[in-house]
């Protein structure tokens, strides 16, 4: 019933399909003017996912901020520290913290951080590391001193070999960082000297590639469209005909992209890659509809007639490979990552689409051509076609796979296995960076500035004291009032306040009032003043002894990885205080020996001119504090063996009692999101194979042939993957998504191979007639779009960026593995299976006829 129905109106009603489209590009491509790119990876997580949650907490907790980093890097003898350097990077540093979107106050640079020395004993000296620049190589040189003697500074805002300087940017919002960038690029342009300047960090990287995607995405597609067209006129000789399938490509792309952007979706990395994947699957089909009507039709026939043949043969297997097809992207709704949801769906939508256009538009096009343009399609029919190259390989490869049936057999189970040991190879891995090519300016400043620095990619690991303080307190007080027969419940129930300092200010108010009061037990409350006191400064846990050493050990632990350039953390801050406290000796760099001297310390450095500095360390209430890492490397895999470490260490050295540890930092949130990924694209893949096995054995009506169509798929999802890991590409996003285009053009080939294959024989019953006919007819198409589309995607192989030239590399990969296997692999099994009539449901009775 659809069928016909959708035939009739196609055929009989060229201009109502006509209008329906065009109303439908239109109305989409009104809302493509409102995209809004989206590269943030902490969004390919939920807003609710726990680690998220956290990230985003810790970020408002600390007052942390994304950061870029600029290096300025002078490979002279004094490396950085000569006048013009310096001149030079103060007059950047002056520029840039005027910038909107930069946190000023936060912002880290030679001229903008503190020296601390003595200034007499017990009392400390902050000025300015360089307020002006010095007027001699004297002066500079004891800048250089200064820093060295800062743990906090040396090797952070100046590299160890002296050679490269860093202005440490914060900004208020990621999405601001490639303007930011840009204006920083233009002070650079105006300096003269001889530093070499970089600008790097993961939010300028992810946004720059946001911008370069929107263009690529301008580019790609339509070089990809034009090439495509190029091949399928090499083909069929004939711009008019051609022009049908492209019309479906680039209306389902309008509409498709169209929906996407008028709900309220951003384009993701994923979801603008929509165009590159749905136009091969929306050409497929055509170029099946094309091939046939191509050997069918010839000048004087009526179209309409060749069409109707060609479609009635061909409906039901486009409809179950458009079916499979959306299944297989459908499936990415199941994994926990949105933009990668959101892609699926709206591929599985465009794939449908481009069944319905290519089922409507294809015909109505043809039919709409006039009698004259008709005559000029070349007669493309069997007998020319098997003297051509394609013909003649294709007879050759029919002829190999049936001869040499059980050796391929071998061969593809000896894939098969070297397959699997590459898919054992595999590395999950990503990095944002790495989304350019090796020659772009950020991946040689992120080179440059790892090479100088201990790294440029940040991770937090968070320390919180957990505990219920002023419950504690109060068992303690009526504990202590108890044995001296005094109730203090009453009193204690009357105290309240916001925070449990002013909590205790509060008894230690009340006790003292009450040792007045009642001077019979005035010891009692002058020891409940003692204890409350002791809470107090017990209550700032990460002042004590025990909690400082733990963190001090940790980071010393930490700092000895490969993996870890160097940390940062309240520590480092309290030894380098307390050392100057005490006379600025290197004996004297340690920790201070107990919480009330840790106070002092703190104290101390809150008279800087960066007193704020100490609450990114530590909240105020001393019961949470972080560690700030710098890796050299932003890969996954590189965080995840620091994951790894701080747990091994934990292990070894258990946290304190009531002591938690969780991470946060965008290096963290890919590791996070990068484990859901693989996780529930796996889930989702094996999913879609067991529901497009379902659909293949109900299409066929036969477990051995389902089983059959089932067979390219699997091979070439093995071989691709086994491929991934044998070269040594890493597993990320893209990569991993191939999997649900893999399996909608692998089961396309099955379908309509077996589909035909089946009919062929139950209208002529002899096996080798029917291979004979197979590869002249259905291989031909198969073989046609395998081409078309593998070579049609090769623009993406320039693209600068690397996720596309990934995609456009294994796509066509795909398409020619999918291809080979199916018009080899598939007659070679079916060769070796006796019961041919069994096979294709054939009773020996009587045999279907059916036209070829």
């Amino acid at each position: 019933m659809l069928q016909s129905t959708l035939m009739n109106l196609a055929m009989n009603r060229p201009r109502w399909v006509f209008i329906g489209v065009i109303l439908l590009a239109a109305l989409a491509g009104f809302q493509i003017p409102s995209i809004q790119v989206d590269t943030d990876p902490e969004n390919m997580l939920p807003h609710d996912n726990p680690a998220r949650v956290f990230h985003d907490e810790v970020k408002q907790r600390f007052g942390l901020h994304d950061m870029i980093v600029v290096g300025v890097v002078n490979n002279s003898d004094k490396g950085v520290f000569n006048r013009e350097s310096l001149s030079e990077l103060k007059q950047l540093s002056d520029a840039i913290v005027q910038m909107d979107g930069v946190v000023g106050q936060d912002m880290m640079s030679l001229d903008r951080v503190d020296n601390i020395g003595q200034e007499a004993p017990g009392t400390i000296r902050f000025e300015w590391m360089m307020k002006s620049v010095p007027e001699d190589q004297a002066g500079i040189d004891q800048i250089r001193q200064s820093v060295e003697r800062l743990p906090l500074l040396n090797n952070t805002l100046v590299s160890g070999d002296g050679e490269a300087a860093g202005i440490y940017i914060p900004i208020k919002q990621k999405s601001e960082s490639y303007r930011i960038a840009g204006e920083i690029q233009s002070e650079i342009a105006q300096l003269s000297g001889n530093n070499q300047y970089y600008i790097s960090g993961l939010p300028v990287a992810e946004d720059t590639f946001g911008v370069e995607m929107f263009i690529q995405m301008a580019i790609s597609a339509p070089l990809a469209g034009l090439m495509i067209f190029i091949l399928m006129w090499v083909f069929f000789r004939s711009f008019l005909l051609i022009t049908a399938p492209m019309l479906v490509a680039m209306g389902s792309v309008i509409i498709t992209m169209g929906l996407l952007i008028g709900q309220g979706y951003t384009v993701h990395i994923m979801s603008s890659m929509i165009p590159i994947f749905l136009m091969p699957i929306a050409v497929v089909d055509s170029v099946h509809i094309l091939s046939e009507f191509a050997d069918r039709y010839r000048p004087g026939d009526d179209p309409k007639k060749a069409l109707a043949d060609v479609l009635s043969h061909l409906f039901t297997p486009m409809l179950f490979t458009s079916i499979t097809s959306a299944v297989g992207f459908a499936s990415l709704a199941f994994t926990p990552i949105p933009p990668v949801q959101i892609f699926g769906l709206h591929v599985a939508f465009g794939i449908m689409l481009a069944f319905l256009l290519t089922i409507t538009l294809v015909p109505a096009y043809i039919v709409s051509l006039s009698p004259q343009r008709m005559a000029q399609l070349q007669d493309h029919n069997i007998e020319e076609d098997d003297s051509s190259l394609l013909g003649r390989l294709l007879i050759s490869t029919g002829r190999f796979s049936i001869a040499r049936a059980k050796t391929l057999l071998v061969l593809f189970i000896l894939i098969l296995v070297g397959s699997g040991y590459g898919v054992a190879q595999i590395q999950i891995n990503d990095n944002p960076v790495r989304w350019f090519k090796p020659d772009h300016p950020l991946r040689v400043a992120d080179q440059v500035m790892n090479h100088h620095f201990p790294g440029t990619y940040n991770a937090f690991l968070v320390l919180d004291k957990k505990g219920d303080l002023e419950s504690g307190l109060n068992q303690q007080l009526l504990a202590r009032a108890s044995e001296a027969g005094v109730d203090l419940q009453a009193r204690l129930t009357g105290a309240a306040a916001a925070d449990f300092t002013e909590y205790t200010n509060e008894l230690v108010y009340l006790f003292d009032e009450l040792s007045y009061e009642d001077s019979a037990n005035e010891n009692l409350w002058l020891s409940l003043i003692d204890m409350t006191e002791q809470a107090q400064i017990n209550s700032k846990y990460f002042l004590t002894p025990e909690a400082v050493t733990y963190l001090d050990n940790l980071q010393s632990y930490l700092d000895q990885s490969d993996y870890i350039g160097k940390s940062n953390g309240l520590p480092t801050l309290l030894k380098t205080v307390y050392r100057e406290l005490q006379g600025g000796e290197t004996e004297f760099y340690r920790l201070p020996p107990s919480a009330a001297a840790a106070a002092q310390t703190v104290l101390s450095f809150q008279g800087s001119h960066r007193p704020d500095d100490l609450w990114h360390m530590v909240t105020p209430d001393y019961r949470s504090t972080t560690l700030w890492l710098q890796l050299s490397s932003g890969d996954n895999q590189d965080m995840s063996e620091v994951l790894a470490l701080v747990e091994d260490y934990v292990e070894g050295n258990p946290l304190p009692q009531g002591v938690e540890l969780n991470w946060a930092g965008l290096t963290y949130i890919n590791v996070v999101w990068q484990d859901e990924m693989v996780n529930g694209m796996l889930n989702s893949l094996m999913g879609a194979f067991l529901m497009v096995l379902l659909m293949m054995m109900l299409l066929f009506r036969s477990v051995k042939i389902g089983l059959l169509s089932m067979l390219p798929l699997t091979v070439t999802i093995l071989f691709i993957y086994g491929l991934i890991g044998l070269v040594g590409k890493d597993y990320d996003m893209p990569i991993a998504v191939l999997s649900a285009l893999t399996l909608g053009l692998s089961v396309d080939f099955a379908i309509h191979f077996l589909e035909r294959t089946r009919a062929i024989y139950r209208e002529c019953g002899d096996w080798q007639q029917t291979v004979a006919e197979v590869y002249k007819g259905p291989s031909r198409a198969i073989s046609r779009n395998a081409v078309v589309i593998a070579i049609g995607f090769t623009p993406l192989l320039f693209a600068p960026l690397v996720p596309y030239i990934t995609v456009g590399f294994f796509l066509a990969t795909i398409m020619a593995v999918s291809a080979a296997v199916t018009v080899m692999l598939l007659p070679a099994v079916m060769q070796l299976i006796s019961n041919k009539d069994a096979l294709f449901g054939v009773k020996p009775a009587r045999k279907e006829t059916h036209h070829v």
